[in-house]
């Protein structure tokens, strides 16, 4: 049986429910919906990664009550945690309910940043022939209807592939939501490509969040780099980050499946580019402090500050159907200026505030779905601006 006659048959398997169940979940995410110095030498270091003691340092009570009221009144979340950081370390963990600091959760959509940032690293190394503008076709091993589009528009949900809102009709393009061994990430790539979806567009003409389009970035990057996607990973964020845990694999098909441990993290060899990744705070809490410190981690610029500010740059905002302001990764809150966050459909988000120059992410490990907006809405409506109000505090 052919991978397109199998992944036709992946809806009746039950699968697509909960697929579908993602899907819905993610719209009510999204819909809660800069430049750079030259200075290219590295951040000061303190040795601790903290805030030196001389420095004041924001008041993070308020917050921590709010996400302590959050957990107390949910009948949904057992568990939240934060990290706050700037561009020397972390300022502030918080814990609540049965989070611990070392607590390992699937990322779902908030995996979108770090995808984003590994392509951006892999174009700006002087060794890869890897572009974000060159069109898919031109690198892949196999042609097909979406040849034409670029790495740039796969990620900022230009491309005018149908997203994750026409997910029922997928069909063949499920596969990139299987763990099963005998999936190939390049086949199912050359399947994303070459078979066309429903209600598809011209690239550049629409906003249309997540799908296919991602895993389609991913491959055309490990195809590049004649690597796999995780190795990607490793070499552009884990090791110059020193990250522990961070990774990327594949439990779309049995969410439940997922014991809160690294070891039963399933479908590696299959990666899910836009919402396949794990992380611990501390993990992401070195990702995102290299948006807030000119591209490093430790004494190594993994991005320039033109890469970061590409990602930050409007590009969903700007098509002519359906636009909705976003970078490539990042959502852009134009009610506040410098604010862009990454929510995912577990309830996990990430947020960045460049004009004031901290970043945050709170982790959430509940996967029912059933009220996974939930965390996205109280940082965006709660927390960025009890943040924003911390650190204005020290700054007068």
């Amino acid at each position: 049986m052919s991978l397109i006659t199998r992944y036709t048959m992946f809806s009746s398997l039950g699968q697509l429910s909960r697929l579908l169940m993602f899907s819905a979940t993610v719209a009510l995410v999204a819909a809660c919906g800069g430049g750079g110095s030259d200075d290219s030498s590295p951040p000061p270091s303190n040795g601790g990664g903290t805030t030196p003691p001389s420095d004041p340092k924001p008041d993070f009570t308020e917050v921590d009550e709010t996400f302590q009221t959050f957990i107390d009144e949910s009948i949904v979340f057992d568990g939240i945690s934060y990290v706050v950081v700037d561009a020397t370390g972390t300022l502030h963990t918080a814990t609540f309910g049965d989070h611990t600091a070392d607590t390992v959760v699937m990322l779902a959509s908030t995996s979108k940043v770090p995808a984003v940032m590994t392509l951006m690293a892999l174009e700006e190394d002087p060794g890869s022939s890897f572009s974000m503008s060159q069109p898919i076709g031109e690198v892949v091993p196999f042609d097909g209807v979406y040849a034409d589009r670029t790495p740039a528009q796969l990620v900022s949900n230009t491309s005018g592939i149908p997203g994750l809102r026409q997910l029922g009709l997928y069909g063949p393009h499920l596969c990139q939501f299987s763990f099963e061994e005998s999936i190939g990430f390049e086949a199912c790539g050359q399947i994303l490509l070459s078979v066309p979806l429903p209600d598809s567009h011209e690239a550049g003409s629409i906003f249309d969040y997540g799908g296919s389009q991602w895993q389609l970035a991913g491959v055309t990057a490990a195809v590049s780099a004649n690597a796999t996607w995780n190795q990607l990973v490793d070499q552009y964020l884990a090791t110059p980050c020193e990250l522990e845990v961070f990774t990327f694999g594949n439990m779309w098909e049995n969410l439940f499946l997922w014991d809160g441990t690294p070891d039963s993290l399933l479908g590696q060899s299959n990666p899910n580019i836009e919402g396949g990744a794990i992380t611990n705070l501390a993990d992401y809490a070195k990702l995102l402090q290299v948006h807030l410190n000119g591209g490093y981690c430790g004494e190594t610029q993994v991005l320039s500050e033109a890469a970061l500010a590409e990602m930050r740059a409007d590009r969903g905002g700007v098509v002519a159907e359906d636009p909705v302001p976003y970078g490539m990764g990042w959502w852009i809150d134009t009610d506040n200026p410098g604010v862009y966050d990454d929510p995912g459909a577990f309830g996990s988000v990430s947020f960045l505030d460049v004009e004031r120059g901290f970043g945050g992410y709170v982790a959430i490990d509940d996967y029912t779905g059933v009220d996974a907006d939930a965390p996205a809405r109280l940082v965006r409506r709660d927390i960025i601006p009890l943040l924003q109000s911390a650190f204005d505090a020290v700054a007068q």
